[in-house]
């Protein structure tokens, strides 16, 4: 995942005259010449990639869910944030986050394990959140006017799958263009002070602790010090700090209000399942063993969280359902909790079991989405079909925009036979996502399945000729920008 470290300075290589014209100097956010639908449009061909062939995409709708509640509470409070946001978090041990063209905010899963507090933790995103909000991004791409749009996706989507060595790539890409890379990194630093600025005001806004920021950095430079291998954290290479931004930053933050916040339960519970997921299974269960028995440890719950979630990973369900009652006598309550107790449950064969503990947990916590997702998939699993259809119709009704819905959906009516309900789900999932050509193609196949109505066949053409439309005019602003 090193690869995404890089990924600002290359789309800024590869940067394309969107227009087709010579464009003026940029000044603030809102001179930047790249339009907001264009920008988004290059963060979800970007994401499309990251989803179907990074194998660090963490694809967890609890971890997403946590990271989403957090950065909607910093965007909210941050100027300026006009666009939708994204968070999602990849599986890499290196302490760093980025942020994409369209807002789109990657998290590596280093950053929340490293992160002592929840304030220290959500100083990184108002950060990343505050590149998206003043368009550093777009601005970036705009400055270069040798590249299209369609090449500049392209060389993004390229880079994205050769990983394995972004040494080479980021080369090859400054050779292919002729961009001068520093150059670009050194223009950058403005952005990053720019960033400082705005994401420490966020912070505050948001109910954080400010100082938060400059101590997080500080830790980060401390490490690199004492570090035997002379490493540098990954954050450090794509953000370069100068001793002059900590004490901007420590300046700015002594005239905010002073807040000594406590973190969540779902700060540590997810730093616990993130730690209990990432090595070994027996090496994770002794970890948590040890931390429980030594009592090290800055929530006990998660803790012991962190060691059932372990345990049902090394397929010790009988020790994990023990554990789990000593879990529920610190009376923590999360609905992370409950989907864990239904984890236990079916590792132990009791699928309605399971089913009973999401029931209740969803009456309780009806507007926790990860909670739907495992109701329903349990329903499946328990050959339940028709109930899982039935529990997916409310989560549509409040969040028509949610692509994990749609798909889930399309899974159910497979099951069911229900081809051209399958295929009308997946065109919808698919849509959401920005893939409008794969959304086309499976209303076709929804035409072509041969199990529809008049009624079910008109809405499929309906949505088709809309589809196709929105497709045919971003092909023509395409193509007017070449």
């Amino acid at each position: 995942m090193r690869w995404m470290a890089y990924l600002g300075a290359l789309l800024a290589a590869a940067a394309s005259n969107v227009s087709g014209q010579q464009l003026p100097d940029l000044g603030g956010a809102s001179d930047a010449a790249l339009p907001y639908q264009l920008e988004r449009r290059i963060g979800e061909s970007i994401m499309r990639e990251v989803r179907a062939r990074e194998a660090s995409y963490l694809d967890d709708p609890e971890i997403a869910a946590y990271l989403g509640d957090l950065g909607a509470r910093l965007a909210q409070a941050t100027p300026g944030a006009r666009q939708d946001f994204e968070f999602f978090a990849v599986r890499d041990p290196a302490v760093n986050a980025f942020a994409l063209p369209g807002g789109f905010v990657g998290v590596h899963s280093g950053l929340v394990t490293t992160a002592e507090t929840e304030s220290e933790l959500a100083s990184v995103l108002a950060h990343e959140i505050a590149h998206v909000s003043q368009r550093h991004i777009a601005r970036m791409i705009a400055q270069e006017k040798q590249m299209q749009l369609p090449s500049m996706i392209a060389l993004a989507a390229a880079i994205l799958l050769g990983a394995s060595r972004p040494d080479l790539a980021v080369g090859a890409a400054a050779a292919a263009q002729g961009v001068p890379i520093q150059q670009q990194l050194g223009y950058s630093r403005d952005f990053e002070r720019e960033a400082d600025r705005v994401g420490l005001q966020a912070l505050s806004g948001a109910g954080f602790d400010a100082r938060a920021m400059s101590v997080f950095f500080e830790k980060l430079q401390r490490a690199t010090r004492v570090s035997d291998d002379g490493s540098v954290p990954g954050y450090l290479r794509t953000h370069p700090l100068t001793t002059e931004r900590i004490a901007d930053m420590q300046n700015r933050a002594a005239s905010l209000p002073y807040r000594q916040r406590l973190d969540s339960l779902e700060f540590h519970l997810v730093r616990a399942k993130l730690r209990a997921e990432s090595r070994d299974a027996r090496d994770a269960v002794a970890q948590f063993e040890s931390a429980v028995r030594d009592q090290r440890y800055a929530s006990e719950a998660a803790a012991r969280y962190g060691l059932v979630t372990a345990l049902v990973r090394a397929r010790r369900a009988r020790e994990a359902e023990a554990e789990l009652s000593k879990l529920r006598a610190t009376r923590a309550a999360s609905p992370m909790l409950e989907t864990l107790a239904a984890r236990v449950r079916q590792a132990l064969g009791d699928s309605q079991g399971a089913l009973a503990i999401l029931a209740e947990a969803k009456a309780r916590y009806s507007y926790w989405r990860p909670l739907a997702y495992a109701q329903v998939s349990a329903l499946l699993d328990a050959g339940r079909n028709g109930e899982a259809l039935a529990a997916l119709q409310e989560p549509l009704r409040l969040d028509p925009r949610d692509a994990r819905l749609y798909a889930l959906q399309a899974k159910t009516y497979a099951v069911l036979g229900k081809r051209l309900l399958q295929h009308q789900a997946q065109a919808e999932a698919y849509a959401l996502q920005g893939s409008l050509p794969a959304a086309i193609e499976q209303l076709q196949l929804a035409q072509s399945a041969g199990d529809g109505d008049f009624y079910q066949l008109s809405v499929v053409e309906a949505r088709l000729k809309d589809l196709r439309g929105r497709h045919a005019q971003e092909l023509r602003d395409e193509r007017g920008r070449r």
